[in-house]
């Protein structure tokens, strides 16, 4: 992990660096808020260790910029010796993702640490444009492409494509596809066919070569146009 730590007390600022270089983390510190704001600024960091009580810019109004003013989403611990409530409030509402109170075990705060980044890897993963073949398709916007031409869909096409781009190049069963499009509140009828039909219609019948097949009595794939020469 590359880790950014923002604090003014050098025993524990040792002890951090002392424990987590050896096992091959990447730190980077700062002994006052500003100086912590300047180096988030500038670079990219898997997680930030804060500290609430620092000289000129103190952690909750450090934490506050980097969510308003930067846009970072980095996952940030807070340190401090503060443990009542009020001040964990405080802290989860300056933007702070987790808490750690003063006495810390530095074995405790590495696993609070890999816990963030791997919650936040998720949910970059969730946002992260999808991309198999010529085929995107950006979840936060609902827009998709094939090489580079926008492709229209219904609010069920756009939750059929994402299926299909998840597992690509591999099948997606009918049954995982209508979980996915109804849950239990299954239709009667053949519906899936009709939009499966409509999807094709927009990612395959205006290109030479069809990228949606239908892998008879299973389901459902997406195969890349080179894989097809």
């Amino acid at each position: 992990m590359r880790i950014l730590i923002v604090e003014d007390h050098p025993d524990i600022l040792a002890n951090l660096y002392g424990f987590l270089e050896p096992k091959g983390h990447q730190l980077d510190s700062a002994r006052n808020g500003y100086g912590g704001l300047a180096l988030a600024s500038e670079n990219d960091y898997d997680v930030i260790v804060l500290d609430i009580m620092l000289p000129g810019l103190n952690g909750l109004e450090l934490c506050q910029k980097l969510r308003t003013e930067l846009g970072k989403s980095t996952p940030v611990l807070m340190l401090t010796a503060r443990d009542s409530l009020p001040d964990k409030v405080a802290g989860f509402d300056s933007g702070a993702d987790d808490y750690l109170v003063k006495p810390f075990s530095l074995v405790e705060l590495e696993v609070r640490l890999k816990a963030l980044v791997r919650r936040s890897a998720a949910t970059h993963a969730l946002h992260a444009t999808m991309r198999f073949g010529e085929l995107s398709f950006d979840p936060d916007t609902q827009e998709a492409s094939r090489a580079g031409v926008p492709v229209n869909l219904t609010k069920t096409g756009y939750t059929l494509l994402r299926c299909l781009l998840a597992a690509a190049p591999r099948i997606v069963s009918r049954d995982a596809l209508e979980q996915a499009v109804w849950g239990e509140d299954r239709p009667d009828s053949d519906a899936l066919r009709t939009h499966i039909h409509a999807l094709r219609q927009a990612i395959d019948k205006p290109f030479a070569t069809p990228m949606l097949q239908t892998v008879a009595g299973v389901g459902y794939k997406l195969v890349a146009p080179d894989a097809q020469r």
